[in-house]
């Protein structure tokens, strides 16, 4: 199986959207059961590269929605 492996430094550059399209790639990737344990483990550690800077990236902009519906008080959006 050919692995499609995400250059170091590459996450923070694709936009949330490719970056959730390449997580469903590596759920595909990882439900094979012809893939090797190491990488298997390749693949993990890029998943949790690209859910840590995705989980980073929602954060800002929450907190910067926040900042705008008011100077702190929250609204839902």
């Amino acid at each position: 199986m050919e692995e499609e492996k995400l250059p170091e430094g590459t996450a923070g550059e694709m936009s949330i959207e490719e970056s959730l399209e390449r997580l469903e790639q590596i759920v595909e990737q990882m439900e094979d059961r012809n893939i090797s344990l190491e990488e298997t483990f390749s693949l993990y550690e890029q998943g949790i590269q690209l859910v840590k800077e995705c989980s980073g990236r929602i954060d800002r902009v929450e907190q910067k929605i926040t900042v705008l519906a008011g100077e702190g008080s929250e609204d839902e959006f």
